[in-house]
């Protein structure tokens, strides 16, 4: 088999008219009704949040109460708009969506993370309008919020939804955020919601000392909402958080490349960073005999595996992730899910799967490989796993420092195979990296690794 791969409303106006007395106008008490049912769910969306420990402080929590949620979602039942974690779509073009309207519980863990008060001045990167109706509620009459989106569809929507709710101090622009905003000057916060893979030097250049800059950042096919404070001429997070967003679009965009390693759709490797060097010595692998490994390394169903995640991105060499067609599949791989973690070395490849214990609450990981060297590769990924189980297993996970790109590489191992050296844009510092992109984690759990969490 050959390896191929590529790169990849308005009221009527005609109702009969009659005595107020002895007629009511049955759209007006439409309205009514459809005006109470969205507070009972706005304030049921906001209760759910609080009580998940999404939002903590009164300033989000007074905001979240406020903004009329469903006056942006276009035409989405009530029920969607206010459901609290999931993004409402808003423009698609053949099945990629282009703009979305976050779900609830991801624009509250943003404005958590941004820590913005009364009187700041607020850039926001992506225009949707509800977002820009938070910030505005947040800085208050003394502060200022900027929106910038490179679609003018979307900045005229933002326009006209913002000015029909009341917020017409936002400031709309139409522009590729990767420069500098003219005209803007330095801000406290910079807040990007749409998804990233590398930190332009315009986002940290308008950030005040000790600015924030939050961000949903791809690392080798992962994706996290990281919170940076400006520290001198580089940034450092002290939070992450798992999200998945609409991609950046202009001159940041990145597109992921996939390798297809019967040929088919069937089985898709996506990578992150760019495919291996020799992506024919994967055309054989097939032919192997699948390998499998159990690691002994055991999970509760809700225990959080973020770190996992991250460790596996960092020290793997060849990471990527795995997708299965279900209408192709022939059982030659089989993963617990239709999306797994993977990882490519020489002319093998291995993915992480799962199975449920004997007590039913917990799983146990595994990894399959195929191969010349599947036995061998698939005991160095159970390795990594066995030293995430006993060094990084409920800790921390790294601190991430973005650099300017030609900044000396700072001390630490080196990723085999990893390329070094002055980079364009800016370099991202964690423990096993050095590249020119970002990010870190939030709270997953072998229960809901269900889906593809960023696509």
């Amino acid at each position: 088999m050959t390896a191929r791969y590529q790169a990849t409303g308005r009221l009527p106006s005609t109702v009969p008219a009659a005595p107020s007395q002895y007629r009511k106008d049955p759209y007006m008490i439409d309205a009514t009704a459809d005006a109470d049912r969205a507070v009972e769910l706005r304030d049921a969306v906001v209760d759910q949040l609080v009580a998940d420990g999404e939002i903590v402080s009164k300033d989000v929590e007074a905001a979240m109460r406020k903004v009329p949620r469903h006056h942006f979602t276009g035409d989405a039942p009530l029920d969607e708009a206010y459901d609290p974690y999931t993004a409402v779509i808003m423009k698609e073009d053949g099945g990629a969506h282009l703009s979305s309207v976050s779900a609830p519980q991801i624009q509250a863990l943003m404005l958590e993370q941004a820590k913005i008060a009364p009187g700041m001045r607020v850039l926001e990167i992506g225009s949707g309008g509800l977002n820009a109706a938070y910030l505005a509620e947040l800085v208050g009459p003394n502060g200022c919020v900027t929106t910038v989106d490179i679609d003018p569809e979307i900045t005229e929507r933002a326009s006209r939804l913002l000015a029909e709710n009341g917020y017409e101090q936002v400031k709309v622009v139409t522009a590729d955020a990767a420069e500098p905003i003219a005209e803007l000057g330095e801000v406290d916060v910079v807040m990007v919601t749409a998804g990233a893979w590398d930190i332009p030097p315009a986002w940290i250049e308008q950030l005040t000392p000790g600015g924030r800059l939050v961000v949903p950042l791809r690392m080798r096919g992962l994706t996290r909402s990281v919170a940076f404070t400006r520290v001198g001429d580089h940034l450092e997070s002290d939070s992450a958080r798992i999200c998945g967003f609409v991609a950046m679009q202009g001159s940041t965009a990145h597109q992921e490349e996939r390798l297809l390693v019967t040929g088919t759709e069937e089985i898709v490797l996506h990578f992150d960073d760019g495919l291996p060097a020799d992506p024919s010595k994967l055309d054989n692998a097939v032919r192997h005999e699948r390998v499998e490994l159990w690691t002994g390394v055991t999970v509760g169903l809700s225990e959080l595996i973020d770190t996992l995640q991250m460790h596996l991105a960092i020290t793997l060499p060849g990471f990527c992730s795995m997708s299965v067609s279900p209408d192709l599949d022939t059982g030659i791989v089989a993963p617990a899910r239709r999306w797994s973690l993977a990882a490519v070395e020489d002319d093998t490849f291995a993915y992480l799967t799962t199975r449920r214990t004997g007590d039913d609450k917990h799983v146990e990981y595994g990894v399959h490989a195929l191969g010349s060297h599947a036995r061998d590769f698939a005991e160095k990924i159970a390795g990594h796993l066995r030293d995430w189980a006993r060094e990084r297993r409920g800790g921390p996970g790294p601190v991430i420092r973005v650099y300017p790109g030609r900044h000396p590489r700072r001390p630490g191992p080196r990723r085999p195979g990893h390329r070094q050296g002055p980079q364009p844009g800016h370099t991202l510092l964690a423990p096993g990296l050095t590249r020119r992109s970002h990010r870190v984690l939030g709270g997953l759990t072998p229960e809901t690794v269900e889906e593809e969490p960023n696509r």
